[in-house]
């Protein structure tokens, strides 16, 4: 189609360049050896069996080393499609080409045509915020060093787009270009270690320093502009609608290498970039405000200077150097003189000088000055404080319950983790009531309980400013988050650290409602959460638990839930989604999502996690955070003052039925099938994923465990890998087909039309159908699955065709994805690309695997590895939100 031809002409400049990169480096005949098999594959796609068969047979050929070469080239390639589509997003010839409305000035549009009044917008925007957890789950293949080329790629493309660009500015982008690409091809692809949380953590800031610390000024002065333009109303200076947070660093839970000291050196670290950034800000600033004219409070501060807003600026700049310096010296294990005088330790520190100087100049009439870089460095300062991102604490709440279990048998009060739930919650209040400390400072806990008490000693030791939610996995009973209070107590914590229980399984989400209203009927707790809860959802464990649909209604049910119990107990609450990036995980287009919630559900703000690749793919160019921000609060706004229908009887009625059906049909296959989980490692390469040093985090919660341990990511990685993306659908077809014979083809066609929650379930799964490739996946089986487990991929590949048929038979579309037509071309942009890759991928694990035990195999099986782990981040990168 004509309006991704922009798109098409820079993935083959891109392609072009990789192709002199390849034949320099492989020789003429590996890059015709390349071209030949994207050529194969492009037809073999189109349906030319005599292509499907000689592409076969040429990778069959290929030796060893050629296998690497082709490799390498495919994952090349894709990372540059992906690149290229990236900054598409934002160019001007997508602008210009395709009806991409501005998500603010859309919503203003609803908004006008619903007859929301001014005051009403005024109002939801001084309440809204939405709070972005950044995460690092381990799908995020590239490193950071490629990352940074295939950024700076994006500016050649936006260079290159300008008609005027003089001709030789012209030659030196287009060199430089080829610089870039020669140099990623140059580079591992492939970390040669697995990343520690430290480094996860650098990653994550990182994407602060290169995007979004021009993003958020960017974004916050488009929404400043548009509500001046169309409502006559301005941002107020401190406004912060979106901030940030991490779990780099702080999410321990099964993740040994996550420690107190880890924790506290990721916080010193987030505060040195901090520091850092703050100090080209103002040496800028320190520049430019040369100006003498200032008011009384300004001339009180700086009495005989000539330049009084560039000498409280110096100053600043001067305390944030001591500051970033004595960090250092804290990273490098002085931390004393971080408490000394003079210092920034508080973000007033740093505001209240700043704010001294704006408003001075506004007052002396330089509005303009006052409005330029200086008002973009307090946004940043309101929005990234000292310390970049708060950082969240997640813990499993078993750990916590290790440590009173230890404590209490030392103190001979018997054994705390055998205690009834009444007798937990008794001795955890009577003790949080109690002036005396509990742990006795004799007392030598076990390794892993002084683990746990380390960490509450950092937090009660970091400026709370820093610090985000305390989380707790598994959390069931209200013990489980009043033992956390105690600990954090115990500590020496001088303030009510949110703490929210994380429900996520399926009987966990069943039981949400009824654990906090039974924690809500504590006095003590009452009092002491002044009228404020947090509670997370999870999405991950419970989809892998019962399946997508089960496990989507449930979540809905949960949330629904607490905001009635909430407001019934006139508490505000925030609901935290902890989604992933695929739609098995709780992923898909944020806007969607959101609107999507149950009713009411936004009215605490919106917290939501972005993890591993999602953070690139939406946050990595500064101009697509700019959009992907405005997306996510018009969303958050418009489901305030827009909230979708309150469910009817009938449609809860179906979604019970349905969720019941189709968590039977997922663990019949899940559980019941016994030749289900041979079949499952023999189909994909979820052993070898193990070997893959992707995140710091392992894949399994038990190293020595199955299937059944293997965490919600791996798991739906591994089944990414070929295509038959089974978490995401499984069981959702039959329970609707089930449905629609049944008789309910009307009340389910009205769900599609009426309600958000029914259909965004649809045309996710939809999106799903679109990314899954049956033909792939019978590949796989022929290549590497033994013939006796291979009508179990003939059952699940009949099953997902029905479940297709059956989707569309509800949303009423012509082919998967007909009315989302970017998101299709973009599937089907890569998709020459993943077809090489795939059946690469498929040697390699015949190859490998053929290996196993032979000694003789052993220098050619590392080498196997090595090609085998690329196509797995080629496969990843083209799948785009592929754990």
């Amino acid at each position: 189609m004509e309006h991704y031809e922009a798109l098409r002409a820079n993935v083959r400049t891109l392609g072009n360049l990789l192709g002199d990169v390849i034949r320099q480096d492989l020789g003429e005949e590996l890059f015709d050896q390349v071209e030949h098999i994207r050529t194969l594959s492009k037809a073999a796609r189109a349906g030319d069996s005599d292509a499907n068969q000689q592409l076969e047979a040429t990778l069959n050929d290929l030796s060893d080393d050629e296998l690497m070469g082709v490799a390498r080239s495919f994952n090349h390639f894709l990372t540059l499609a992906n690149t290229a589509e990236q900054y598409h997003n934002i160019s001007r010839a997508a602008n210009q080409a395709i009806d991409k409305p501005d998500p603010f000035e859309d919503m203003l549009e609803r908004f006008e045509q619903q007859e929301i009044s001014k005051d009403k917008l005024a109002e939801a925007i001084n309440q809204l915020s939405v709070e972005l957890v950044l995460t690092a789950h381990p799908t995020e293949t590239s490193r950071r060093t490629m990352i940074n080329k295939y950024v700076e790629v994006a500016d050649c493309l936006e260079l290159l787009e300008q008609t005027d660009l003089p001709r030789r500015q012209r030659q030196k982008t287009e060199n430089r270009l080829a610089s870039l690409i020669h140099q990623a091809w140059c580079s591992n692809e492939i970390r040669s270690q697995r990343p520690t949380p430290v480094d996860e953590a650098k990653s994550g800031f990182a994407v602060v320093e290169s995007s979004l610390w021009n993003a958020i000024p960017d974004y916050l002065e488009q929404l400043d502009d548009l509500l001046q333009t169309k409502l006559g109303m301005s941002l107020p200076i401190d406004a912060r609608p979106v901030k940030f947070a991490s779990w780099m660093g702080g999410d321990r839970d099964g993740n040994p290498f996550v420690t107190a000291k880890v924790t506290r050196e990721v916080l010193y670290l987030a505060r040195w970039k901090a520091a850092d950034l703050y100090i080209a800000d103002l040496d800028v600033l320190a520049s430019e405000l040369s100006m003498r004219a200032c008011n009384d409070k300004v001339r009180e501060l700086v009495v005989d200077s000539n330049e009084p807003y560039r000498e409280i600026v110096k100053n600043l700049r001067d305390r944030m150097k001591a500051t970033r310096a004595a960090l250092f010296r804290a990273l490098n294990g002085s931390s004393s003189q971080l408490k000394q005088d003079g210092l920034i330790n508080t973000k007033a520190d740093l505001l209240v000088p700043l704010q001294l100087c704006y408003d001075s100049l506004i007052e002396c009439g330089m509005k303009t000055i006052a409005n330029d870089r200086l008002l973009r460095t307090i946004r940043r300062v309101h929005c990234f404080g000292i310390h970049l991102t708060r950082l969240d604490i997640r813990q499993d709440g078993e750990r916590h319950a290790q440590v009173f279990s230890e404590l209490t048998r030392y103190l001979g009060l018997g054994d705390y983790m055998q205690w009834s739930e009444e007798d937990k919650q008794s001795f955890l209040l009577q003790e949080l009531n109690s002036k005396r400390p509990l742990i006795p400072s004799n007392w030598q806990p076990s390794e892993e309980v002084q683990e746990v008490l380390d960490t509450c000693a950092v937090i009660a030791d970091t400026d709370p400013d820093t610090l985000g939610t305390y989380i707790i996995s598994m959390a069931s009973n209200p013990s489980d988050v009043l033992s956390v209070h105690l600990l954090l107590k115990e500590a020496g914590i001088s303030y009510a650290m949110p703490v929210a229980p994380l429900f996520e399984t399926l009987d966990d989400l069943d039981g949400a409602v009824d654990c906090m209203e039974r924690l809500f009927s504590v006095d003590w707790y009452r009092g002491y959460i002044n009228g404020k809860q947090e509670v997370m959802i999870g999405y991950s464990d419970s989809a892998k638990d019962a399946g997508v649909l089960a496990a989507a209604w449930a979540q809905y049910s949960a949330q629904e839930a607490l905001v009635a119990l909430a407001e019934q107990k006139d508490i505000a609450i925030t609901l935290f989604h902890g989604r992933g990036g695929t739609i098995g995980r709780g992923g898909g287009p944020a806007h969607q999502a959101i609107l999507s919630q149950p009713p009411g559900s936004l009215k605490g703000g919106l917290r939501v996690t972005e993890q591993g690749e999602m953070i690139r793919f939406k946050f990595g160019l500064s101009d697509l955070a700019v959009r992907s921000l405005a997306i996510y609060t018009s969303a958050v706004l418009e489901g305030m003052l827009m909230p979708p229908p309150v469910p009817q009887d009938s449609w809860r009625e179906v979604m019970n039925g349905l969720a019941e059906e189709s968590c039977e049909a997922y663990r019949a296959i899940i559980r019941g099938e016994k030749d289900f989980v041979p079949y499952f490692r023999a189909a994909t390469p979820e052993q070898e994923l193990g070997k893959l040093p992707l995140g710091s985090r392992p894949a399994k919660r038990k190293p020595g465990g199955g299937v059944e341990s293997l965490r919600a990511i791996p798991w739906i990685f591994a089944w990414s890998q070929n295509r038959l993306v089974l978490p995401a659908w499984l069981g959702a077809g039959q329970a609707l087909a089930s449905a629609l014979a049944s008789g309910k083809a009307e009340l389910i066609e009205e769900m599609f039309t009426t309600w958000p929650f029914f259909r965004t379930r649809m045309l996710m799964l939809e999106m799903v159908f679109m990314k899954s490739d049956a033909s792939l996946s019978a590949y796989y089986d022929k290549v590497l699955v033994p013939a006796e487990l291979q009508p179990l991929g003939v059952k699940l590949r009949n099953q997902l065709a029905s479940d297709i048929d059956t989707v569309l038979s509800i949303t009423h579309d012509e082919g998967l994805m007909s009315r989302e037509q970017w998101s299709r071309e973009s599937i089907m942009l890569r998709a020459t690309y993943m077809e090489p890759l795939h059946r690469l991928q498929a040697e390699l694990l015949k190859r490998n695997r053929a290996c196993e035990g032979d000694e003789e195999c052993e220098a050619a099986q590392k080498h196997l590895e090595l090609a085998l782990m690329i196509t797995i981040t080629g496969i990843a990168a083209g799948m785009r939100n592929s754990g």
